[in-house]
């Protein structure tokens, strides 16, 4: 394949891809708008499932590497009731399939194995454009342009090479989440990291829901999710963020303290972090030399599958393109295709409407889970 391969966003994705493309001789670029790999937090820890991430991982042959990286024990996983009471409890064994590990930890390992030179740091696209026989421009802020032969999107829910291929655009879910860290848990919250245990924790009610996981050093990091507007967020102080806790933790009130705590007493300024989707079933005509990945192609609500679903796509992609050297247009058709499909299969596994879950149905649904697992 001679094609020179551009890709836009290094995420887990657009790595992904990078690194299976590089393993079989073809080389990519991957340009970023962030100006550096430690320009801001990669977020908390990503459970990697061995039916779609691993897969990836394996790919990639990074597996030995992320097992490196794998944080023992937080597979452990518990649903709560609002008052507090355990409903369903699973202990971490270290045979489960989906074990957690650090986003920024998978991103380094992803970077390391790059070539230097691969990532271009500091590059914001504000645009592309079609040149004719499957040939694009890729127009940066700085006023400087990239002309490619096979362009990938992998930047993202507002991605800027979507348009290229479909007018679809993300939309408001109706949900947002407040994010939230409480730091030495164990000795400064002990009721909070008890609830909490030694993995995730799931309390989810009608319109409302507290999730949060262990990271590492004892730090117990949050997402408080609320069905409410747009508007009513806007509502919401979060320049104060004293006041800002306070008025997210008011639609808890009745709630056990312990729960509460991974608001009111928060270590950092709660963030506010709305949540977008694209419309359900989004896909597009083939159009040549150009495609999409992870967000950029199928932003949904968070499930537990989309860096999953990213890195499955970058490394399926990235095997497709080596399979077909001389065939750059069917490559991409058959990305294209099983992408939409896995995307299709992958939509509520448990079959309950998120906003719509109390904690009573999550228990249910994973008892039924475990009881299927554990028969012969």
């Amino acid at each position: 394949m001679t094609t020179d391969v551009t890709i836009i966003g290094a995420g887990l994705g657009g790595l992904t891809l990078a690194r299976v493309l590089h393993l079989h001789g073809i080389p990519a670029t991957v340009y970023e708008a962030e100006p550096s790999p430690t320009a801001r937090s990669q977020g908390g820890l990503l459970d990697i499932h061995d039916y779609n991430g691993q897969l990836a991982i394996e790919a990639a042959d990074l597996t030995q590497e992320f097992r490196a990286a794998v944080l023992d024990g937080r597979q452990a996983m518990r649903v709560l009731g609002t008052d507090g009471s355990v409903l369903f409890e699973q202990s971490d064994d270290g045979t489960g399939g989906r074990p957690e590990v650090p986003r920024g930890e998978l991103r380094r390992i992803l970077l390391d194995s790059l070539p230097p030179g691969t990532v271009r740091w500091g590059h914001k696209v504000t645009g592309a454009r079609a040149l004719g026989e499957g040939r694009h421009e890729v127009v940066f802020a700085d006023g400087t342009r990239v002309a490619t032969g096979l362009l990938v999107g992998a930047d993202g829910a507002w991605s800027r090479i979507r348009p290229l291929l479909t007018v679809a655009e993300p939309a408001y879910t109706g949900r947002s989440v407040v994010e939230t860290y409480l730091y030495d848990a164990a000795t400064r919250h002990p009721a909070t990291a008890k609830a909490v245990g030694g993995g995730s924790m799931m309390v989810p009610a009608r319109n409302r829901e507290i999730f949060a996981h262990r990271e590492r050093d004892d730090t117990l990091h949050a997402y408080v999710g609320l069905t409410r507007t747009q508007d009513w967020f806007a509502a919401v102080d979060f320049t104060d963020p004293a006041a800002a806790a306070a008025r997210i933790a008011a639609e808890f009130e009745g709630w056990a303290p312990e729960l509460t705590a991974l608001i009111t007493a928060t270590d950092t300024a709660p963030v506010l972090r709305p949540l977008h989707a694209l419309p359900a079933g989004t896909r597009w005509d083939r159009v040549p030399g150009v495609t999409l990945l992870g967000d950029a192609a199928h932003l949904a609500a968070p499930d537990g599958e989309g860096a999953n679903l990213a890195m499955l796509d970058g490394a399926e992609l990235g095997r497709a393109l080596a399979a077909r050297p001389g065939d750059v247009e069917a490559a991409l058709a058959a990305h294209e295709q099983a992408m939409f499909e896995r995307v299709r299969e992958s939509g509520q596994i448990l079959g309950l409407e998120p906003g719509d879950i109390t904690a009573e149905d999550l228990a249910a649904a994973f008892a039924r889970m475990s009881a299927r697992h554990e028969q012969p």
